[in-house]
């Protein structure tokens, strides 16, 4: 990654980038994302952060007054449980993404469905479903909190919908709601046997357990349909009838889904053409696979789902 700077300025608590204000400049490979932040789409606002702030101090702080998105605290709370602090690095497990202080507590991001992380020279990530975002416009819109670097870097996170969270925790490997949630299929992913025994302890059906973020954090709508997709089994079926070679097969491509996409930044225009993402959306009557068999859409557990009779059983 590359770092252009001019000369170093104060940020500007009007929330514009003054002349000379020295900018890191990142670019982050890929532009398109899913429907909705999942933890690829995460994962890059983590890359995002870390090359961004890692070891810089925050000299101030700017959010909005927002008692929802905030969990009811107040600006001057932050202002004073972050300024001064330097910024240690950036952590995720499943959708949540914090940074880790030099001292506690630490702010803990979620970025509900169309939130995310955005500096003024990064590219952001354009989800399958969301509005074009008009670049040139800083601070952009929606914004909810803005760290100002001592480097003259700057980091924001947006929320038009304001359906994600920034809360402050003292130890947000250890509490709620990082406490709650299960394994995370990219850095913790369970052994064979054990992802095993995790299925025959639950009853529900399949597709709905993979959206529960206390069995797998992360793992999203899209996401499931891929992995049932890829693994050939019916989203319909529950979990406990699985086999262990079809769980085996089911754990196999979770991880290798999303550790690919991943590597591609969260970047769909890099996921292979044969996968089904590129064919699941809208409800299409004649969609098909590559391979020319049908995809059909139901909904289970609330959720539109998007699977191949004739491949998936």
């Amino acid at each position: 990654m590359n770092a252009h700077a001019s000369k170093a300025a104060q940020p500007d608590p009007t929330g514009r980038v003054r002349r000379g204000t020295r900018i890191r400049r990142f670019t982050i490979p890929g532009k398109s994302g899913g429907n909705l932040p999942e933890l690829p789409e995460v994962e890059r606002g983590r890359k995002l952060a870390e090359a961004m702030t890692g070891g810089r101090r925050i000299e101030q702080v700017w959010c909005d007054d927002d008692p929802i998105v905030f969990d009811k605290v107040k600006p001057d709370r932050w202002r004073r449980a972050l300024e001064g602090k330097r910024i240690v690095a950036a952590k995720r497990w499943g959708k949540q993404l914090w940074l880790e202080l030099d001292a506690p507590p630490h702010p803990l991001f979620h970025f509900g469905m169309s939130g995310g992380f955005k500096t003024p020279a990064s590219t952001p990530l354009q989800l399958k479903s969301g509005p074009r975002e008009d670049t040139s416009i800083w601070p952009p819109r929606f914004v909810k909190i803005r760290l100002h670097l001592d480097d003259g870097g700057e980091l924001a996170m947006t929320d038009g919908r304001r359906l994600g969270r920034i809360l402050l925790r003292e130890d947000p490997e250890h509490e709620p709601p990082i406490a709650k949630l299960g394994f995370d299929p990219l850095l913790a992913m369970p052994s064979p046997k054990r992802f095993s025994e995790l299925l025959r302890s639950r009853g529900g059906i399949l597709k709905s357990l993979l959206l529960d973020q206390s069995f797998a954090a992360g793992v999203g709508n899209w996401i499931a349909d891929e992995v049932l997709f890829q693994a050939g089994i019916d989203p319909r079926r529950r979990a406990s009838s699985l086999t262990d070679t079809e769980a085996r097969r089911l754990r196999a491509r979770l991880g290798a889904i999303v550790k690919r996409a991943v590597e591609d930044d969260a970047d769909n225009s890099r996921y292979p053409r044969t996968w089904l993402f590129h064919r699941r959306w809208g409800k299409q009557d004649d969609a098909r696979t590559t391979r020319g068999e049908r995809i059909e859409h139901v909904t289970i557990g609330g959720r539109t789902t998007a699977w191949v009779p004739a491949r998936q059983r």
